[in-house]
């Protein structure tokens, strides 16, 4: 199938509406009906300010980067940006066209 690759880079304790922003987007794309989401977080990272972050003994909590990924269809993917745009956000986010589907028997998973 073809559809979209949508990724989000968050500080692992941002948070938005009291819950942590990689699980409040997890939770909006599953009440859309988007099929399934993934959050990562990073050993190390940097953004836009060039200030990199590394996981040490000593690291303060929270500054780390999380990567939220989701796949789905082109449309579900417009009406999530759409809704997120709606909320006035801060996100950083990329999105491709990418193909996807499940390897094995059908109806399998």
């Amino acid at each position: 199938m073809r559809g979209i690759s949508l990724q989000f880079f968050v500080r692992e304790g941002e948070k938005h509406d009291g819950e942590l922003m990689y699980e409040w987007l997890l939770e909006k794309a599953k009440k859309l009906g988007i099929p399934g989401g993934s959050a990562f977080r990073a050993m190390a990272g940097y953004g836009r300010h060039g200030i990199l972050h590394e996981q040490t003994f000593f690291e303060l909590a929270g500054v780390l980067p999380v990567e939220v990924v989701f796949v789905t269809s082109t449309d579900l993917a417009d009406e999530f940006l759409a809704q997120l745009g709606r909320e006035n956000l801060n996100l950083v986010y990329a999105r491709t066209e990418t193909e996807y589907g499940i390897i094995g028997p059908a109806g399998k998973v």
